[in-house]
């Protein structure tokens, strides 16, 4: 089933929550994994995924994507072939099409995990 992506983003590592992400959660939610993407980075809370996608050439403009957890209708994980070097998460979310590629190293049961604890647990 091919369908366009609202939106695309490679997960390249796991890291520590940056301190700037912090400042973004609302009482009582906090943050339970962060990852490095190509030009900032995705952390799941436990009530979203926050993206934060630095922009232009000197990284000041940030643009912030927040997807709850609630607007996820279904998802599917991919993990990386013999001659793929990626595996690949996809969201199905009422905004639309998400795709989430990893990078070699990153788990896709880690993440498959995170997205199931997220959706099942509200």
């Amino acid at each position: 089933m091919e369908m366009s992506s609202i939106a695309t983003w490679t997960l390249q590592q796991e890291i520590p929550v940056p301190d700037d992400v912090k400042s973004l959660l609302v009482q009582g939610e906090e943050a339970v994994a962060s990852f490095k993407t190509f030009r900032d980075s995705a952390t799941f809370t436990t009530k979203r995924l926050i993206v934060r996608d630095a922009q232009g050439l000197t990284g000041k403009k940030v643009e912030l994507y927040s997807l709850p957890y609630n607007s996820i209708n279904m998802w599917s994980t991919e993990n990386a072939g013999t001659f793929d070097f990626n595996a690949e998460v996809e969201l199905w979310t009422r905004a639309g099409h998400i795709k989430i590629n990893l990078a070699k190293g990153v788990d896709v049961r880690r993440i498959d995990s995170l997205i199931a604890w997220a959706v099942l647990q509200h």
